[in-house]
């Protein structure tokens, strides 16, 4: 495990979120840093951090990432920074598209100028499974997201600081996913559960497990990959199975911007795309000042280009997850 950490300022957009309150919570236990700053708007959500998290290193800003000079504030003496703000629910982009765009676009926007502007070294920007061949606003708006971030690393000129992207799917017991979604109806005495489409599939990854691929990737990144993970897939109705094998399920029908699969290394970028044991990176389709050689990444990791066509998908996918395991991934979640 990199020490990279140990001694530096981190700051966390939408901090107060599941991935942020884990990624802190290990960024804590597990290393030394001199201050942990949480960056978000919901002074709510904030003061109830604050009651489970006492340590003095600890820092918290109410702002927005909309907020472009509030962000260069927060950022002063930062030397990483996760950037997990966002406007993330499908149906609620599709119907207030102006607002997803003004968080995940202009958002993005304002966190690169301000990292730029503070003399950050190193910027992750968590994408989604969504912004891979996009058929919803969410997915679109993250997709150029991924996009500011991946061509910030040429804006960024003489400047060290560096951009990455992490991308990956569904984290299991986070906040309006489909686990405690099901699980509020099974608690709630519920008689069916409702299922979109029986053909449906699913990436997932825990809060853990993304939180410590976002770690590695510090220490991985060259700057300008968007990083991809080997997770496991599973079918909609197994979930569903494994959670309540006694209720029926009940169909019906596919919601607002919902894709069937989810893709995270979508075909066209096959020949980007480079495999390693445990993850996939996707190399800029652009040219950088200074070349970059992504087939071995910080960690001295070395990749192999993927075969042409290649797709990873939640529905071809070689791993996917048994009833009994989908059971024990919910537990452990």
């Amino acid at each position: 495990m990199t020490n990279m950490f140990d001694g530096a300022s981190i700051l966390v957009t939408g901090g107060t979120g599941s991935f942020g309150k884990s990624f802190i919570a290990t960024l804590l236990a597990q290393h030394q840093p001199r201050r942990v700053v949480v960056y978000s708007r919901d002074e709510l959500k904030q003061f109830e951090m604050q009651q489970d998290f006492t340590d003095p290193r600890m820092r918290f800003f109410i702002g927005d990432v909309r907020d472009r000079e509030r962000l260069v504030q927060a950022m002063r003496g930062i030397d990483y920074v996760v950037h997990a703000a966002a406007l993330k629910q499908v149906p609620t982009a599709e119907y207030n598209p102006t607002e997803c765009i003004r968080t995940n676009i202009a958002g993005a926007e304002n966190v690169i100028h301000a990292a730029m502007e503070a003399g950050v070294k190193r910027v992750i920007a968590l994408s989604t499974d969504k912004a891979a061949s996009p058929i919803n606003l969410y997915g679109a708006t993250k997709l150029v997201s991924d996009k500011l971030f991946v061509a910030a690393n040429n804006m960024a000129g003489s400047r060290a600081t560096r951009f990455s992207v992490v991308r990956y799917g569904n984290v299991v017991g986070s906040r309006g996913s489909v686990v405690p979604y099901f699980r509020k109806l099974i608690q709630d005495g519920a008689k069916e559960l409702p299922i979109t489409d029986p053909r449906m599939t699913r990436f997932w990854i825990t809060l853990e497990q993304g939180v410590n691929f976002v770690i590695n990737n510090f220490a991985r990144m060259r700057g300008g990959e968007i990083f991809v993970p080997k997770i496991p897939s599973s079918k909609i109705t197994d979930l569903a199975t494994a959670m309540a094998p006694e209720l029926p399920q009940k169909i019906i029908g596919i919601r607002p911007g919902e894709k069937l699969h989810e893709v995270m290394c979508p075909e066209d970028d096959s020949h980007l795309t480079v495999e390693f044991a445990d993850h996939f990176v996707i190399r800029p389709a652009i040219r950088f000042v200074v070349e970059t050689d992504y087939m071995v990444n910080g960690l001295k990791e070395q990749g192999q280009p993927v075969p042409e066509g290649f797709e990873y998908s939640s529905g071809t996918n070689t791993q996917f997850l048994s009833v009994e395991e989908l059971r024990s991934f919910v537990a452990a979640a």
